[in-house]
């Protein structure tokens, strides 16, 4: 059965340290812990003193001073790495967790699902092909030498990178090793680990390497696990669920997030907030359970984004460069018919292809599999249709050879929308207003991952409302927008009331437009 040696680095809060060991070797696992030489001596002390006659706690022998993206944060894990080996042989896994770090499932569920599962758990992307970095230096951390910290050595760390930069100081990464990136919080088994210890005293010259980057604790562990390791053998994902937000910060996790961290496909969290005492208590109870039965729906980070996004929306879009002096063209008409319910939408626009004889091209900027004709690769992804909207635009008025063309769209985007109406061309809008049951808005919290078949009916009736006030207030914000050819047809209005809004959208007799509107089903789910 898997036995869990805990990887544990902190610098704060003894008392949360304690009942964190307290609890997790309770269910027999045991915990190497380095304490920050930088901390408090007398937090040090009431640590060891309180786990002194506990035999499943081991510290590192040595303690260092710690700094946010330095080498010693690697060497600090190696410390604790190394006495967690030689105090606990038979670990079968070693897990690096944070002070802030809890357990979101149980202890028999966590090593059941370890003894299911022989592999390594660890991030690891390639360095230079994936996106991992969004922001600052990458490459540079690397090829310059970094001797100062940047947070509390600012001056020193960018004045030795300048002159380095400038005297073109670079040097070369170790030939046989493609650097890998990831997060920090891996869970490896102990062949891995002991494999790691000897790799790191063969090679000296990764050692020196690592040694002088920015931020190894991203880096050291994801490069070399991929370089002694098969693949096969890896999975490229951490057993820790953490999130960020936009600005780059972990999202922190407060008592009421209990059911949402239970149905995550993790084994820990990060961060939970020190004052959230209840969810504490909550999680360490469970950690002792035995015969507990998790639901797991994984809707966190999905949920997460789409309740954060909702006050920012119509903030995000400036004007594109490539756009300023572009247009569809003088004399046609772009008319847009605008769903929440995508497959009525479609039906809508198929109805006014049928009538009107107007090419038609469904949600080609909210549905990747839109059919498209070939336009010589501009329409092959939606982040492309998007960035070159009118381009696109004006290339599909030439390619059906018209003056006139429907097109759908998600009432989200009214950056399209506001856009196509300042342009010099003639647009109108047709909104199709539903009714929206809580069967389909649950649905549609499926599909778009704000809910799973296993999500607790305490999130979803927690949800509903959100998604139904988020729903209206776009339909309302488009309203707002004020668009000078806006019309609107409704599920719950009559034929007569319908009819003349159509007409004016399209520019046809009423009754040809009462004609589309009589179509049997029109509106249906």
């Amino acid at each position: 059965m898997a036995k869990i040696a805990f990887i544990l680095l902190c610098h704060k809060d003894p008392d949360a340290i304690i009942n964190q060991a307290t609890r997790l070797t309770a269910a027999g696992d045991c915990m190497a812990i380095h304490f920050d030489a930088r901390a408090k001596p007398e937090h040090f002390a009431r640590i060891q003193e309180a786990l002194k006659d506990n035999p499943n706690v081991t510290f590192a022998r040595k303690r260092i001073k710690c700094g946010w993206g330095a080498w010693s944060l690697v060497q600090a894990t190696l410390y604790a790495i190394e006495a967690a080996v030689d105090a606990f042989p038979r670990a079968t896994h070693f897990y690096m967790v944070s002070g802030d770090c809890m357990a979101i499932k149980s202890a028999e569920y966590t090593h059941q699902f370890l003894d299911e599962n022989d592999a390594d758990y660890i991030e690891s992307f390639d360095y230079f092909e994936s996106d991992w970095i969004k922001t600052g230096m990458k490459e540079e951390r690397l090829i310059y030498r970094h001797f100062f910290n940047e947070r509390t050595q600012p001056k020193l760390f960018y004045a030795s990178f300048n002159v380095q930069k400038k005297l073109n100081l670079t040097r070369e990464i170790p030939h046989d090793i493609q650097v890998q990136i990831g997060s920090q919080w891996w869970c490896l088994r102990r062949r891995t680990i002991e494999w790691i210890l000897e790799f790191t005293r063969k090679r000296k010259d990764v050692m020196r390497f690592f040694r002088s980057t920015w931020i190894p604790d991203e880096t050291f562990f994801q490069t070399i696990v991929r370089h002694i390791v098969p693949e096969k053998e890896i999975r490229s994902r951490t057993l820790t669920f953490l999130m960020f937000t936009d600005y780059g910060m972990p999202v922190t996790f407060y008592n009421d997030h209990y059911d949402l961290l239970l149905s995550q496909d993790f084994l820990f969290a990060r961060k939970i907030s020190p004052e959230a005492h209840v969810l504490k208590r909550r999680l360490g109870d469970l950690y002792a359970e035995e015969g507990v039965n998790f639901q797991i729906s994984n809707e966190g980070r999905s949920l997460f984004k789409f309740l954060t996004g909702r006050g920012r929306v119509g903030h995000r879009f400036a004007s594109r460069f490539w756009e300023q002096e572009s247009t569809l063209g003088r004399g046609r008409e772009l008319l847009i018919v605008v769903a929440k319910k995508w497959h009525i939408g479609k039906r809508v626009a198929r109805r006014l292809k049928q009538a009107t004889n107007i090419p038609m091209i469904e949600y080609l900027f909210d549905e990747e599999s839109c059919p498209m004709p070939d336009l010589g690769g501009i329409q092959t992804r939606l982040g492309k249709r998007t960035r070159h909207r009118r381009a696109l635009m004006r290339m599909l008025f030439d390619y059906y050879e018209t003056d006139r063309l429907i097109i759908c769209l998600d009432p989200n985007n009214r950056d399209l929308m506001r856009d196509f109406f300042s342009d010099r061309s003639m647009t109108r809008l047709l909104e199709v207003e539903s009714h929206f049951t809580d069967d389909y808005l649950l649905g549609h919290a499926m599909r778009v991952g704000l809910a799973g078949e296993n999500t607790p009916q305490e999130t979803i009736d927690r949800l509903l409302p959100t998604i139904r006030a988020d729903v209206m207030n776009e339909s309302d914000a488009i309203k707002d927008e004020g668009f000078d050819e806006y019309y609107r047809i409704t599920e719950n209005a009559s034929t007569e009331v319908n009819t003349r809004p159509l007409a004016r959208f399209l520019s046809i007799p009423e009754d040809r437009a009462r004609d589309i509107i009589e179509t049997e089903h029109l509106f249906a789910d």
